[in-house]
């Protein structure tokens, strides 16, 4: 059966970007996997964007039996996958102001107000700083190398 639109100015055909609330909901009620793969794929693409804001709300219209557990599960995998690849690009962040600051780990922790040990919890993604302690941490990192600038 082929997913069809009623009173929409927008096809199934067009990218789901472009689908308004309604069309979502008529995807999870009348599509089919195909429909329902198309919009996994841009919610895991973009888990807080406009396509999964247009599925909470389809879904907080309607339950379709089936699709809404699946696409649930879509939507929190796809923002837990996400929130990982966002730590460890903060941990990435601090391990570089780390690097360029060329202090040890405590004489840095010390530089940025906090203890080793939660330092360490930075480095490897466990925990997030604050975006405060991020920006001073890359006032530090800057600090210590406009103090120690390599030779050329």
């Amino acid at each position: 059966m082929t997913l069809r639109f009623r009173h929409l100015d927008v096809g199934p055909d067009a990218p789901v970007e472009a689908w308004p609330t309604e069309g979502v909901l008529a995807a999870l009620e009348r599509g089919g996997l195909s429909d329902w793969r198309r919009l996994a794929m841009a919610v895991r693409a973009d888990p807080w964007g406009p396509v999964a804001r247009r599925l909470e709300d389809a879904l907080a219209a309607s339950r379709p039996y089936g699709a809404a557990p699946l696409m649930e599960r879509v939507l929190a995998h796809a923002r837990l996958d996400a929130e990982a690849a966002e730590r460890a690009e903060v941990a990435r962040r601090v391990r570089a102001h780390l690097d360029a600051s060329g202090l040890g780990r405590a004489a840095f922790a010390e530089a940025i107000g906090t203890s080793a040990s939660r330092l360490s919890t930075y480095l490897n993604g466990r925990v997030a700083p604050s975006s405060t302690l991020l920006v001073r941490m890359e006032r530090v990192a800057r600090r210590a190398a406009d103090a120690h600038p390599t030779a050329s």
